[in-house]
């Protein structure tokens, strides 16, 4: 089991089985809602996900037109999760919300159009130009 929290733990997340798919977003409303130049996200089947603490939702659209429901702690502001109308079986997590160094390393990298030309990635990684085929809203990362 791991637990996911926020940085004064009010908002936690456990989670009873690993992560489904683990990938980078370098999309521009993951860089605002991250302040980073990409987001680390895990996607988990929401069945697995038992949530505890209060969250504010902000919900986006997204480029499909489809809403994003992200969700993070009124207390401390950290953006713990989000949910994606295109994926209403999986739940995003930020990776850096485990506090892990061991955490499962991206299986991928979406939205390299947008990545900073600076941040270099291994060849393990596979790496798209904007969303796979095949994917939902939910692997941009809120």
């Amino acid at each position: 089991m791991a637990t996911a929290q926020c940085a004064c733990g009010a908002l936690r997340l456990m989670l009873n089985e690993p992560p489904r798919l683990t990938a980078l977003c370098h999309c521009f409303a993951c860089q605002r809602r991250t302040g980073a130049p990409f987001s680390a996200n895990a996607f988990y089947s929401i069945d697995c996900v038992e949530i505890s603490g209060v969250s504010t939702e902000y919900i986006r659209t997204a480029e499909s037109g489809r809403e994003v429901r992200m969700h993070f702690c009124p207390s401390c502001g950290s953006t713990l999760y989000w949910k994606a109308d295109a994926s209403p079986s999986w739940i995003g997590v930020a990776v850096g919300s485990f506090a892990d160094p061991n955490f499962a390393p991206p299986a991928m990298s979406v939205f390299e159009q947008s990545k900073h030309k600076w941040v270099q990635l291994d060849e393990t990684v596979e790496q798209f130009q904007g969303l796979p085929m095949g994917q939902q809203e939910s692997a941009r990362g809120g």
